[in-house]
Parts: C-alpha cells; structure tokens; sequence
C-alpha cells in the first residue's frame, strides 16, 4: 500500500487515479511515499525520509526545494501543459481587456449615479474617454514557446494579429505545433521593437528575473501593451509604471497585484487566474497523479524537473529502480552486485540529468535484502526501491 500525503486540495479526477486499493490518500498522513501540493510552501517543512516523489499539480515549482530534493533522491513532478489553454485564454482576454479599455469603463459605469435618464446622459457623454482599438493587424510578441506561448501563438494568429516568438530553447515537438505564420525574433530586444502587446511565458530564474526593465522598455513602441500571466517579477513594475506614466506604454494587464500596481488607472491586475479553471486543475490532478503512480509502480520517470526522463516497458521479472549520483562506475557497481547475488539481468536502462542518474533493472529473481543493502551502502547511491513484478 502506497501513501500519498496531500498539502492542498487536489482534485478528486486526479485523485481518482490512485486505486484505493493500493494507495491511501490524506492531508494528514504518517510515513508518506509521495506528496501532492499545488501552491503550498514546502522550503520550510520537514520532508519525511520515506517520501520518493513529489507532485507539483501546475507548471511552476518555486514553492518547492528542488536542489534538496534532488541531494536526496526525490524526484519533482509537474504538469507542464496541462494547464495551458486556460492560461491562453486568459491572455487573449487581457489583450481585449487592455485595448477596449475595459477595466477603466466598468469603473465609470460603476460609479455613475442618478435616475435613468441621468446615467444614460452620462454614458452617451462619458464613453468617448474609453475609446480602443482592435486586435488585428497588430502584432504580438511572445516570449517563451512552450506549451502555453504555442497556444497563445496560434490564438492570436487565428484572431488575425501578426506573431513575433522568441524560445532560444524550443523543442522539436513545440515548432512543430507552432504556426507556421509566426515569425521568429533574433533576440529579445528584436521583438521588443516589433511589437504592439507582448507576453510572457517563462519561469522566474535568475536569468528572468527583471528580463523587462527601464532600458527594454525604451525599444517598445509607443503605446504598446505589457502582459504577464507567467510570474512575478519577470518584469520590473517600478519601471512598468514609470513607463505608463510617461504614457509610453499604453496598459499593462498582469496576474500579480500589489501596492504600486492594483490602483494604477492603466493597469489591471487579476488575483493569480491563470490556471484557475475547474478543467485546469482537473487536467494538472491527473497528469501528476498519473506521473507519480507510475513512478511508484514502476519507476518511469516524465515531466521531471530534475530527474531524466526514463521509461522501461514491463516484459516479466522482478524490477528494481535506483536513484544515484551522476558518477562513472555506478552501473558496473550496481550490476557486480547483483551478479555476485546469483540474479540474471533480463532488462536494463540508465538515464542521467545533471547530478543525478536513474537506473532501471528488471531481474529473474527478488532481490535478497542483503543485496538491497548492500546496493544502498554504495557511494552516490541515494535510493534503492524493490517494486516486485
């Protein structure tokens, strides 16, 4: 029986993926074999020895200690895609919010007063303040061509708007979704200067942190629209704001409020929505719990964001599965063992990212727990897991 211990709440079609007949689900669990959370902060819990992985149910993983967790054999998971249309979504709708003026309308039309008659005077006087402009023709900038900047991509192609993309770091599988209208930049600062909105769809590192501040904000045009529905911090909002108030930026639309930002007359910020859709967390639960079910069945490793990508069909004999150092000599090491314990290698597979390296092994017989020992009292070797036929 597999425990799962859960830090948030999880979808129950996610949930539902985990049969109660080998796995016991709770918040509140002793000994867990893996960990559910969405956005709750784990740098400072106390992760239990016995956890092998652990489930981020969205993209990011900020709120997770990834390079501990690494040092000790843990892998990460995440659900990168899974909630990529509503992000989508609502970066087209930022783009109609920011043009047609919206935010800045419903705020007048909110604040009218009097009789009827009074308030549709005053409509009829007043809307000429709220004046914007249409999508196509223009051109957006998207910087980050993963699974969401490929739908946001295409999105706006299809609502007749010219792309501009920049992914130094696009794979094969995303250019191939990407349509073929979009148009690639050299750099930032080239899509900068070719743009009307831009968006954002990278994760907050060191190299993005502040990737927009006051010197990129002078190569946009005049009049151009910011959007981040990706993190915080990626753009520099003091220089934001100093950019809407010279009025060389027209409006910024973002998911993060704050002090500086949340009362500007020509910015809307939302309170995180981004993946907050029934069906996006529905589609995050799923893809997580699936991960991590068939990493604790069977130790295939996908959507790792520290551990390589590992997959080994089952085809008989009892599997076992060993997190390691990424060092020479371990698979000689672990396959010397396992001879001198008289146990026949029917199948085998090694795959390393970084520090770290994952072997799989499918044997004839079990595996003597002296030998599981003695597996584990090898240097760099960080776990050994037996998981049967």
């Amino acid at each position: 029986m597999f425990k799962i211990q859960t830090l948030n709440n999880i979808s129950v079609a996610g949930l539902d993926r985990l049969p109660r007949d080998r796995y016991e689900v709770a918040s509140e669990i002793t000994h867990p074999d893996a960990i559910l959370v969405r956005s709750a902060k784990m740098h400072d819990l106390v992760i239990p020895d016995t956890v092998q992985a652990i489930g981020r149910a969205g993209a990011g993983t900020n709120n997770i200690p990834v390079p501990a967790m690494t040092a000790r054999g843990i892998v990460v998971f995440n659900a990168p895609g899974a909630n990529a249309n509503a992000v989508k979504e609502l970066v087209i709708a930022g783009m109609l919010i920011a043009a047609r003026n919206i935010g800045q309308a419903w705020h007048f039309a909110r604040g009218l007063a009097g009789d009827d008659a009074a308030i549709g005077k005053a409509v009829e006087s007043g809307k000429k303040n709220f004046v914007g402009f249409e999508l196509p023709g223009r051109t957006l900038g998207v910087i980050g061509l993963g699974a969401i900047g490929v739908k946001v991509a295409n999105a706006a192609r299809a609502l007749g708007m010219k792309v501009v993309g920049y992914d130094p770091t696009i794979t094969i599988a995303r250019a191939w979704q990407l349509s073929s209208d979009v148009q690639p930049a050299l750099s930032i600062d080239d899509l900068l200067s070719r743009s009307d909105f831009v968006t954002f769809h990278v994760p907050l590192t060191n190299e993005t942190k502040h990737m927009i501040n006051a010197e990129r904000l002078k190569i946009l045009k005049q009049g151009s629209v910011l959007l981040n529905f990706s993190r915080e911090g990626i753009l520099d909002d003091e220089a934001v704001v100093a950019a809407l108030d010279e009025g060389h930026l027209y409006a910024y639309c973002c998911d993060f409020p704050n002090n500086l930002l949340k009362d500007h007359p020509r910015v809307v910020t939302l309170p995180h929505l981004g993946a907050s859709t029934a069906e996006a967390e529905d589609n995050c639960a799923v893809m997580v719990a699936d991960q991590v079910r068939d990493y604790l069945e069977d130790g295939n490793v996908a959507n790792s964001v520290n551990f390589p990508e590992i997959n080994l069909p089952r085809n008989g004999g009892y599997r076992m599965a060993i997190v390691n150092s990424n060092v020479p000599n371990m698979v000689g090491q672990i396959s010397t063992d396992l001879a001198a314990a008289k146990l026949n290698i029917l199948d085998m597979l090694n795959r390393s990212r970084g520090d770290v390296a994952v072997t799989l092994i499918d044997i004839d017989k079990p595996c003597p727990q002296d030998t599981v020992a003695q597996l584990r009292g090898i240097a760099g070797v960080l776990s050994v897991r037996c998981l049967g036929h």
